[in-house]
């Protein structure tokens, strides 16, 4: 179940329904481009823009209304934190937010991280720090807007010590599905075609091989879900406002009709309704963890080395009853 920080209207968790027209991620040389990477990448987000929405979400009069995701994954970013039995005596969080991460890496159980640390404004994009730097990065909710992924996991590491690791979560290609649907159904029906509202996000089969290009060893890449119930489809656009992750990418169409928008929420209601008469909301969050090469770790077995053929595995049990008798 989640946290007491969500919105007690919007509270509680359920499997999602499945939908045969679930969103589809997009593919590597969308997710993957970007502004100031190498050539052939495609600059798909708007980043001057996305600091604006993030910029203008932060002066809202109650911006803490809005962290109820963030803090989830955050927590759950810090619980793969708490897996790993070793000390990291320099972190680095990427898109820290008000620190969604450190606030759960506490020792005692209080909403004010306990850990000393330095505020630095800069790009994802462009990490402004040396070399094997430290001792564990970590990122929640932030990556999916970065227009060059390959880049930016490359730069993490670069900064990472060797035997350091990569901690991270992002938001999966399935994120947002019923919104997605639609509002593409309303403005097929509506106006004829339709444009994309909802940014593209990398697919999960992606992620391994892009940590595995920026050097990373020993990966892992999982994914969740988390569902949160919503009054109405306006109720999930005016969240996604206040939490800075309102549509950023070059193609978007600034507007909808207004009909357009009531079509919309009439499908929602229609195909993704609760019995309640909530809606949902489905976030794939995609975690992965990858670690910076160091000698001390274990290796695998060079190719061809094996003694024992996985054929020879079924006669265990012969040799083992044999034994016994």
């Amino acid at each position: 179940m989640l946290r007491a920080a969500w919105p007690r209207r919007w509270r509680g968790l359920r499997p999602p329904a499945g939908c045969a027209s679930r969103g589809r991620a997009a593919p590597l040389s969308q997710a993957g481009g970007g502004g100031g990477g190498g050539p052939g990448v495609i600059n798909v987000f708007d980043r001057a823009l996305k600091r604006k929405q993030k910029n203008w979400a932060a002066r809202q009069p109650e911006p803490l209304q809005y962290d109820y995701l963030r803090e989830e994954v955050g927590s759950r970013v810090a619980d793969r934190v708490y897996d790993i039995a070793r000390d990291f005596p320099l972190a680095l969080d990427i898109g820290c937010g008000r620190g969604y991460i450190a606030c759960h890496l506490n020792k005692k159980n209080t909403l004010e991280t306990e850990i000393p640390a330095v505020h630095v404004l800069a790009d994802e994009e462009f990490l402004p720090f040396k070399e094997n730097t430290f001792d564990l990065v970590v990122s929640s909710l932030s990556l999916h807007w970065v227009n060059d992924l390959p880049r930016a996991f490359k730069q993490i590491h670069y900064v990472l010590k060797p035997d350091g690791v990569f901690i991270g979560a992002m938001f999966g290609g399935d994120t947002l599905f019923e919104l997605r649907c639609s509002l593409q159904l309303a403005e097929l029906e509506r106006e004829g075609g339709f444009s994309p509202h909802i940014s593209p996000f990398t697919a999960v089969s992606d992620l391994g091989h892009l940590l595995g290009r920026a050097g990373f060893n020993t990966l892992t890449v999982d994914t969740d879900e988390i569902q949160v119930n919503f009054p109405g489809m306006f109720e999930v656009m005016k969240d996604l406002q206040g939490m800075g992750e309102s549509n950023c990418s070059w193609n978007r169409k600034p507007l909808l009709h207004r009909e357009t928008m009531l079509a919309a929420a009439a499908i929602y209601q229609e195909m993704y309704g609760n019995e309640d008469g909530s809606v949902p909301a489905t976030f794939q969050i995609y975690y992965m963890i990858g670690w910076k090469y160091h000698d001390s770790q274990a290796r695998p077995a060079q190719r061809g080395s094996a003694t024992v053929s996985f054929g020879d595995l079924g006669k265990i049990n012969n040799v083992m009853s044999h034994g016994k008798k």
